[in-house]
């Protein structure tokens, strides 16, 4: 039996809105893929269309069934098979699917290969006017209070610019969230990236202005720490010898010490409450 060639798995940038930002390169590879693997097939046979973009076939492929897919994906990858990997918009894995099936195949020995293209977090991150490296890209953030303070507050004292996705009905309870884990900082809200409507918003974490109506698809870029933003120990203990006496259950008394303070968690202030018998 004759043996054939394994196809490739092509990662492929897409344009984030402006429909010029798709690569002669990437417009190729998308007309000459056997199967396209795309999050959300209606939505992406649009945005081809739209492009101008001939697809032979796609295939759904999103958080909910990349594990059940990847067999497959490799199946059709060994009978000699070119597949395209695309998300909604910019590039593929980042806080979008793909990571799954990508290491599936660079563990089975399968030839990958990234068309590269536009990604909203780089794209953000270069047109703000904050200092770009390094910087730490969390996708979304967790939406509970609690999960979010895990997340951000080891980086009160971490030099890092920090990036991250947020629903815009999100967005003003997590940048106060983001003030009372990481201090004073500069931030840009970059929204529509390279859209009509493209707008970089800048100003500062202790001066949140109103976002409640702000529209569209929201980055954000927090810069690195000004100082020594994460509060000391013994300013910890101290406010806690303030707040105990008002009285409330531990919890309560480590929630309201934790908005005072900066770069620690409820949890941790918690953990060195003095235990009043």
């Amino acid at each position: 039996m004759e043996n054939k060639d394994p196809g490739t798995l092509w990662v492929v940038g897409t344009p984030l809105g402006n429909p010029g930002d798709l690569s002669p390169r990437a417009r190729q590879c998308l007309e000459e893929a056997d199967v396209v693997l795309a999050e959300d097939t209606k939505r992406e046979a649009l945005a081809c269309a739209r492009w101008g973009v001939q697809v032979k076939r796609f295939i759904s492929y999103h958080d909910h069934n990349e594990k059940e897919k990847a067999d497959s994906v490799l199946e059709a990858l060994r009978e000699g098979k070119n597949i395209a990997l695309i998300s909604d918009a910019g590039m593929p894995v980042m806080a979008d699917p793909g990571y799954v099936v990508i290491r599936a195949c660079r563990e089975a020995g399968l030839p990958v290969s990234v068309i590269p293209g536009p990604c909203a977090p780089v794209t953000a991150l270069a047109g703000s006017g904050i200092p770009p490296q390094p910087f730490v890209f969390f996708g979304f953030l967790p939406r509970k209070r609690s999960d979010q303070e895990a997340t951000l507050a080891p980086y009160a004292v971490i030099p890092a610019t920090l990036v991250f996705f947020e629903r815009k009905d999100r967005l003003q309870e997590t940048l106060e969230n983001a003030f009372a884990l990481l201090g004073p900082r500069e931030v840009c809200v970059a929204r529509e990236l390279t859209k009509t409507h493209e707008e970089y918003l800048r100003f500062r974490l202790e001066a949140l202005p109103d976002l409640s109506g702000l529209l569209g698809e929201v980055t954000v870029v927090v810069g690195p720490p000004e100082g020594n933003a994460r509060t000391s120990r013994e300013e910890v203990l101290a406010i806690i010898a303030e707040e105990q006496p008002l009285g409330g259950a531990p919890r309560a008394v480590a929630r309201r010490v934790q908005a005072r303070v900066r770069g620690w968690t409820t949890g941790e202030v918690y953990a060195i409450l003095p235990r009043v018998k």
